[in-house]
């Protein structure tokens, strides 16, 4: 079916070589406040998307609010990793190492998959030492491990922990359910990359989520308690959430966190500002990854949350350059002409 036209995902990001944009892509783009009422738009706001990991610190509420990372006494570092797709440095990893041992299982009992590390020096080591990767290296297996915590808080099955039907992914739905205001019964549904189930949200119901999340005073004590920790988890220990180079640790980091980012797969970005008590949801059509992160910068620069110091510290994600296998700067990833500003809907 056509996209209805007024609806249409405007030209966010351009992408350039030399004088030439070669590359374009269209974002739709939600600023709701915790009642739902937006600030602002663009594109289609009501189209279903597959939040992906870019919810990951809305997944690990249960492991606050169960009592399962006090029981097990989860510090920042955890629980921040609970909210991770990190890039599988040693520090990442040797925690995940000891967290495991904590609740006493391994990383066998992690069932989201292996990959390489997305860190290129750890990757690199990795393959000098002719040694392969395991679910530690995956950039889910913190989120993972803060399911297999609350399972063993909870006394459930640990096997299978990923399935829809088990009471870990039952009680992360409810809690979806609670922060987007939205039946989720209702929606579609897929499998992640890391093998849990991920449901087709409507954009503005991901914004509303991370608006109550920026934002939790109108709701229950339990909930307002675990995001107040959660949050400062992600403030005190930035790089547990993505890692070295990454924007969203560095965005958090240079912000004292006052911006609270979180990337996806497929050109899906979130981000919760606490001082403005606003969510922002962000998904690229095409799913590009490098034109989402360059497309959240613009919009925090139009709504006021980025000042002209932190704009300047984090310039190479604002405009993001592009060099050549020489390591000579060809072209960048930049916001389109105009947008954001006169393109509202």
């Amino acid at each position: 079916m056509a996209k209805n036209q007024t609806n249409a995902a405007p030209i966010a990001v351009e992408v350039t070589r030399g004088a030439v944009v070669e590359s374009l892509h269209r974002a739709s783009a939600a600023v709701v406040d915790a009642t739902g009422a937006v600030v602002r738009q663009w594109g289609d706001v009501h189209q279903p998307i597959f939040p992906r990991s870019a919810i990951k610190p809305l997944q690990a509420l249960p492991l606050i609010e169960t009592g399962a990372a006090e029981r097990y006494h989860l510090g920042d570092g955890e629980i921040a990793l609970a909210c991770a797709s990190h890039g599988a440095e040693q520090f990442h990893t040797d925690t995940i190492d000891a967290w495991l041992s904590r609740i006493g299982l391994g990383e066998a009992d992690l069932e989201c998959g292996t990959h390489l590390p997305s860190h290129a020096p750890t990757m690199e080591a990795l393959l000098r030492d002719n040694r392969s990767p395991n679910q530690t290296h995956n950039n889910c297996s913190g989120k993972h491990l803060g399911f297999l915590t609350t399972a063993r808080h909870r006394g459930e099955p640990t096997r299978g922990y990923i399935n829809i039907d088990h009471p870990v992914q039952r009680r992360v739905i409810r809690t979806l359910e609670d922060m987007t205001g939205i039946d989720l019964g209702r929606v579609a549904h897929g499998v992640d990359g890391c093998g849990i189930p991920t449901l087709a949200i409507p954009l503005i119901g991901v914004a509303t989520a991370m608006a109550r999340f920026a934002d939790p005073a109108g709701l229950a004590p339990e909930r307002r308690a675990a995001i107040e920790r959660i949050a400062a988890a992600m403030t005190a220990r930035p790089e547990m959430v993505a890692g070295t180079g990454r924007f969203c640790s560095a965005i958090i980091a240079e912000s004292r966190g006052s911006i609270l980012a979180k990337t996806g797969a497929e050109g899906v970005f979130v981000v919760a500002l606490p001082e403005l008590g606003l969510g922002v949801a962000i998904k690229v059509e095409d799913g590009a990854g490098r034109a989402s992160e360059v497309a959240a910068a613009a919009v925090l620069r139009s709504i006021g949350a980025l000042d002209e110091g932190l704009a300047r510290r984090l310039a190479d994600f604002l405009v993001a350059p592009l060099h050549n296998r020489a390591g000579e700067r060809i072209g960048e990833v930049r916001p389109a002409a105009g947008w954001p500003e006169g393109q509202d809907q």
